[in-house]
């Protein structure tokens, strides 16, 4: 494997912690809880690539961080295994059915115990190179637009329920068929692939999603993110593709190739309720903010804050 996985154990019991360390330690990045909360709260926090589950537990129960769990969406692919002392077939088959992948009994032998949590890995890590190869944009290597629209939607529901800013960057690349028809498309794709590494560097956090929104469109997704925070990510923009100067003959506005941008900022806070504004919404303003800053002359960033 590439890099060291990393597991979530789930379990009150010292002596088992120390069991599941002693076994998987060496091989992954093992963190623990002991209770439903501190299960969720690190789950959520940095989503493991596997998590071994105790069903018995004080106040909630592992079938009940189960099903929380993978009410997520971001859970979905993240395999649960069930390590427990309810050998019975009935708890067995009922792990099962909420969504776990494995379910083994105490005491477990521990070559059987890496040998199972392994097999889950290798499978899962396929799972993610299949789903980041049809997330990614061919040529320029960003998320591509089925990544950003599901991302975009989550975003949105994740903002609602915490009452957080988000923000849209939207970019057009200035008279980019100009350039085409004038450099041909083998630079064109050239150029593209250089002004998507301005809107990825301009992301600095790894929350921040930048993605090929279409043609010569870029986008950045800023969870978390108020206008100002925005404005400077749609700055940094600007001066990183200014800065590539790659030249541009057939531009109306510059002899280098630059780029217009529109930014738009919602306060879900100041929502009554999820129908009362959407996140398509936010994205037309922030596509109503580029066509103005092209309609003010371009090579500029427009903005709009809810």
């Amino acid at each position: 494997m590439d890099e060291r996985q990393t597991i979530l154990v789930v379990d009150d019991v010292p002596t088992n912690i120390l069991f599941i360390a002693e076994a998987l330690g060496e091989e992954y990045e093992v963190i623990f809880a002991t209770n439903a909360k501190e299960a969720i709260d690190a789950a959520t926090e940095n989503i493991p690539d596997l998590i071994l589950l105790d069903v018995l537990m004080p106040d909630v129960d592992g079938y009940e961080v189960c099903i929380r769990l993978k009410s997520d969406p971001r859970f979905d692919m993240v395999p649960i295994i069930f390590l427990t002392a309810l050998g019975d077939h009935e708890n067995e088959a009922k792990g099962l059915q909420l969504g776990a992948i494995d379910y083994i009994t105490k005491p477990a032998n521990p070559a059987l115990l890496r040998a199972r949590v392994r097999n889950h890995l290798i499978i899962k890590q396929a799972q993610d190179r299949l789903i980041s190869i049809s997330m990614t944009d061919g040529l320029t290597g960003l998320a591509n637009r089925g990544r950003f629209d599901e991302s975009f939607l989550l975003e949105w529901k994740r903002a609602l329920r915490s009452k957080a800013a988000l923000s849209i960057v939207i970019g057009d690349i200035d008279f980019f068929k100009n350039y085409n028809d004038g450099y041909g498309h083998i630079q064109g794709d050239e150029c593209l692939k250089q002004v998507a590494r301005c809107f990825l560097d301009s992301s600095r956090r790894p929350s921040d999603l930048a993605a090929r929104f279409g043609g010569e469109e870029f986008v950045c997704l800023l969870s978390e993110t108020d206008e100002n925070g925005a404005l400077e990510v749609a700055e940094s923009v600007i001066s990183k593709v200014r800065s590539l100067n790659i030249p541009h003959a057939n531009s109306q506005v510059a002899p280098i190739v630059t780029i217009s941008l529109g930014v738009a900022t919602a306060h879900p806070k100041d929502f009554t309720s999820e129908s009362e504004y959407s996140h398509l919404d936010l994205l037309q303003k922030a596509d109503e903010m580029l066509y103005k800053a092209k309609g003010e002359g371009r090579n500029r960033l427009c903005a709009w804050g809810q």
